[in-house]
């Protein structure tokens, strides 16, 4: 592939920089929360001299993610942290901007993991991470630069899984704040924005009704809840699979059917996978499914599909439209979205810019934090204090107009107290 190429970039068009430049526009005219950190750190400068390596999805929110960081006095280095992810217009965008950015949507593994190389030869102090790719790569390849490294920020809850993992076996050598776990970034990305993303990128690749369908919502965390919802308000008919016990019967009194993923599969129209888990849905239960059943991923990695045998024993495979493959197994037809990639980045555009707002405030304030406590935080999986997520919270209903109320002085004064009682 030809790719526009230069000091600081490699994209794939640069004519698409016009384009790119609107939609950035269109973002941070429903960003916001995330502007008025903007505002201050342009004021302040929180982040000068700080070199900022990140691998995010490369989308016109990210970029005014950029942008704010920028703002802060930070130099920032950014590529993708999914090959299909990367909305190629707004790459082009930044990188006329001048912003030393890598990435193009449908990169080969060998340009991902160059891409994913040159930020790391930035020797970041920060790095921001979606799915810990970045920091899994300087931890196995490039560990002499841990020492200069303040601080880490993951965004999502597969990279939070890896990291505990990191934790666990003693493998992780600097601190790592999970900005993933922050409860704005829970109620308003996972459960509001994957939810609605999803069901548009399913939507956009395959443009069936969803009314009358059974869709089937493999897991029934964050994302799986705002996903099982938002199929529900479309009309389908929702069955949920899970492995932990509280979720499962959290599903069940939501109204949705729950069962052994085994069962559902005889019963499923639509499927998508939401765990960040492995080989979710294996070829066992593609062989049990109706003709013409969809599979598609909400998850981080392509891994929740078990792809990797389907590929070898299926009987056919052909792309009937541009994210959906034909599979023919054993003379049945299922197809597969997106590539098994994330479903609502692959065929879709991600999260609306109003969601990411609240996410990436998250993000800019948690470089802030770590900054301002480099050195004191411990090594592993660190939660920003509650106060950042009550300010990002506050921000975000600044954004929509929205006031609240306050407490009174003897409100406060007995919300401290234990004397007074019945």
């Amino acid at each position: 592939m030809n790719m526009a190429k230069g000091d600081h970039y490699e994209v794939k068009d640069m004519s698409l920089a016009a384009q790119g430049k609107n939609n950035l526009e269109l973002a941070e005219l429903n960003m916001g929360a995330l502007m008025e950190v903007k505002k201050r750190f342009k004021k302040e400068k929180p982040l000068k001299g700080v070199r900022i390596g990140m691998a995010l999805h490369v989308t016109k929110e990210t970029g005014i993610l950029v942008r704010t960081l920028l703002a802060g006095g930070a130099d920032v280095y950014i590529t993708g942290c999914n090959p299909l992810s990367t909305q190629d217009d707004v790459a082009a965008a930044l990188a006329k901007e001048g912003v030393k950015v890598w990435g193009y949507k449908g990169e080969n593994n060998e340009d991902y993991y160059r891409y994913i190389k040159y930020v790391i030869e930035a020797k970041p102090h920060i790095t921001i991470d979606d799915g810990c790719d970045l920091v899994s790569e300087i931890h196995k390849n490039h560990p002499k630069l841990i020492k200069g490294i303040i601080c880490g920020c993951e965004e999502t809850t597969t990279g939070i899984i890896r990291l505990q993992a990191m934790a666990k076996a003693k493998a992780l050598k600097y601190p790592m704040i999970a900005v993933n776990d922050n409860k704005t970034k829970h109620l308003v990305d996972n459960f509001y924005g994957t939810g609605q993303s999803s069901i548009d990128g399913i939507l956009r690749a395959t443009n069936l009704l969803y009314a009358g369908k059974t869709f089937v919502v493999c897991g029934y965390g964050s994302c799986g809840k705002g996903l099982a919802d938002r199929a529900r308000g479309l009309g389908a008919n929702v069955v949920v699979t899970e492995v932990d016990n509280f979720c499962a019967l959290q599903a069940h009194y939501d109204g949705f059917r729950v069962m052994k993923l085994a069962d559902a599969v005889k019963i499923g129209d639509i499927f998508c996978t939401v765990t960040g888990n492995k080989h979710v849905i294996r070829v066992e239960h593609m062989k049990k499914m109706k003709n013409g059943a969809i599979l598609s991923n909400s998850g981080h990695f392509d891994i929740e599909l078990e792809l990797s045998r389907l590929n070898k024993v299926a009987d056919s495979k052909r792309r009937v439209r541009p994210f959906m493959d034909e599979y023919v197994l054993k003379g049945k037809k299922i197809f597969v979205l997106g590539e098994g990639r994330l479903v609502n980045l692959s065929a879709a555009e991600g999260h609306p810019s109003e969601v990411m707002s609240t996410s990436f405030c998250g993000q800019a304030l948690a470089c802030e934090y770590g900054v301002k406590n480099k050195g004191k935080m411990p090594v592993g999986v660190v939660q920003l204090p509650g106060e950042i997520d009550d300010t990002i919270a506050g921000l975000q209903l600044k954004a929509m107009g929205i006031e609240i109320d306050e407490m009174t002085a003897e409100q406060k004064r007995y919300m401290d107290t234990w004397e007074e009682g019945t």
